[in-house]
């Protein structure tokens, strides 16, 4: 297998740049130009570090068959969702084989007392979502919101921010963050 034409062909059908890439993984352009060009072999754990610019397992680097040419899915039924779930929290991942998959779009059922942690979470990019059952509460930038079912909530993902589950019923929250780094 040429490591560094499947990184390159990856790469364009996510519609990264080197540059974009190279920023997302934390390496130099310099590192992506030389591993797409085979000048260089890299690590394994090189190798994952530069893909979790993609983001994207070793083994799915290496498992799956990536043509420009075949017809990317539109529909996931409900069977193909993948489940990313984190401790308590029910998560089902929207339109994993997209190719260019530029946010993650997610299905999350928070039971009661299920939060997200203690520490808030930031990152890079930005978050949206609608409560579609029950109550959940959000924290940003230490401002305490408490959701309603039909309400929905937008902001940049570098404020601090959680959520958490104190009601007695379970939540459902449809959720989109970017960049997909799920």
């Amino acid at each position: 297998m040429d490591v560094g034409v499947r990184l390159q062909t990856i790469r364009k059908l996510k519609g990264l740049s080197q540059r974009e890439l190279a920023k997302r993984a934390g390496v130099t352009n310099s590192t992506i130009s030389m591993i797409e060009k085979n000048s260089v072999s890299p690590s394994i754990s090189s190798l994952k570090k530069v893909l979790s610019g993609i983001p994207m397992s070793l083994v799915e680097f290496f498992s799956q068959d990536f043509e420009q040419d075949s017809d990317t899915q539109v529909v996931y039924r409900a069977g193909e969702l993948i489940d990313i779930s984190d401790g308590n929290v029910s998560m089902k991942l929207i339109g994993r084989a997209h190719p260019s998959r530029a946010i993650a779009f997610l299905d999350e059922t928070y039971p009661p007392g299920a939060d997200t942690g203690e520490e808030m979470l930031t990152h890079e990019g930005e978050e949206a979502g609608m409560l579609v059952q029950g109550q959940l509460e959000l924290t940003v930038n230490n401002q305490i919101y408490v959701l309603q079912s039909g309400d929905s909530y937008y902001f940049e993902s570098s404020k601090p921010h959680r959520f958490r589950n104190p009601f007695s019923e379970p939540a459902r929250l449809i959720s989109a963050t970017t960049p997909a780094n799920f």
